[in-house]
């Protein structure tokens, strides 16, 4: 029995063969184009699985053996399968599951991306056994994928969990979204990489810039965080300025839904340990009970595999 994932981002599409102990066994990737239309798009995406079923290196890779195939998209969609809004792709309302059935006739699911992350964790991953979790994805912008009971909580409407636009600071940093002051603008690497560019200005002197070449258009979240471990003053600044967003939003998550584990992913959870420990010293200050035990914080096991293993357990 083989499931098929496949985790559609802005830039690429990375799609797996997935068997029944939640193990990749080929995968295949294509660039995201925005450049054709949406069914020359899904043509792209049925040949590279095609590509990927390939019995002549794994004779259990054939189409026969395909019981589904998931999608996990930067976007929502409805339970009909049809994607509501990716902006990304310049998807709205598009008939994902319809076009994809036109061409494999096969049950077909998509979810949000870090939906289908926060689903892998929980049945693969460093959520596994628990019955409550969520997963923030710490990149670009913020993600987050809720599970409850083992399932993807979504809220009755479907756009649940949407905790990067959760206003963390009144009339704060102007959002995408429209609004001011969201997480998403205080917790993502963008985040870090404004407040490092603003902070350069000031200090000029700093690691920081060394280590981009002197160009501030050069500095990334990896790039800060270096600076931080080889104790940069003012890297280190910046680091616990965002420490303490971060500590304070997952605080507010925890006085909320009190989950079991709170998992963090995306480009910035490369930083590992010094993220996370800082993030478990620091939160509970802001958490009403503080008393009681309290959800670990720790970094996502399944790293870029997260998303073609979640889309494929989708059903």
């Amino acid at each position: 029995m083989i499931r098929i994932g496949l985790d559609i981002g802005g830039t690429g599409i990375q799609i797996g063969a997935v068997d029944e102990n939640n193990k990749i066994i080929a995968q295949d990737s294509i660039p995201t184009r925005t450049d054709i239309s949406f069914e020359e798009q899904v043509d792209r995406m049925v040949e590279c699985i095609r590509r990927i079923l390939n019995p002549s290196v794994h004779p259990e890779l054939t189409l026969e053996h395909v019981v589904s195939i998931g999608a996990g998209i930067p976007g929502i969609a409805d339970d009909n399968g049809t994607v509501i809004d990716c902006t990304n792709l310049g998807w709205k309302y598009t008939p994902l599951r319809q076009e994809f059935q036109k061409r494999i006739d096969k049950p077909f699911f998509v979810d949000n991306d870090a939906n289908v992350a926060a689903l892998a964790e929980s049945v693969a991953g460093k959520s596994a056994g628990t019955s409550s979790s969520v997963f923030i994805t710490l990149g670009t912008g913020i993600g987050a994928g809720i599970i409850l009971n083992g399932k993807i909580w979504k809220g009755f409407h479907g756009v649940g969990g949407e905790f990067g636009h959760t206003i963390l600071e009144v009339d704060g940093v102007p959002c995408s979204c429209g609004n001011r002051g969201c997480v998403e603008q205080y917790c993502s690497a963008t985040a870090i990489i404004r407040m490092a560019r603003e902070a350069v200005a000031v200090h000029p002197d700093s690691l920081i810039l060394e280590m981009a070449q002197g160009d501030p258009a050069r500095i990334n979240a990896k790039i800060v965080i270096d600076a931080a471990r080889e104790a940069d003053p003012i890297a280190e600044k910046v680091f616990r300025r965002y420490i303490t967003y971060l500590s304070l939003s997952v605080a507010n998550l925890v006085n909320f839904m009190d989950p079991e584990i709170i998992l963090l992913g995306g480009g910035v959870s490369k930083a590992g340990s010094i993220l996370s420990d800082a993030v478990n010293l620091e939160y509970p200050k802001y958490v009403l009970f503080n008393t009681l035990p309290l959800p670990k914080v720790e970094i996502a096991a399944l790293s870029s595999e997260a998303g073609i293993i979640g889309a494929a357990m989708l059903s």
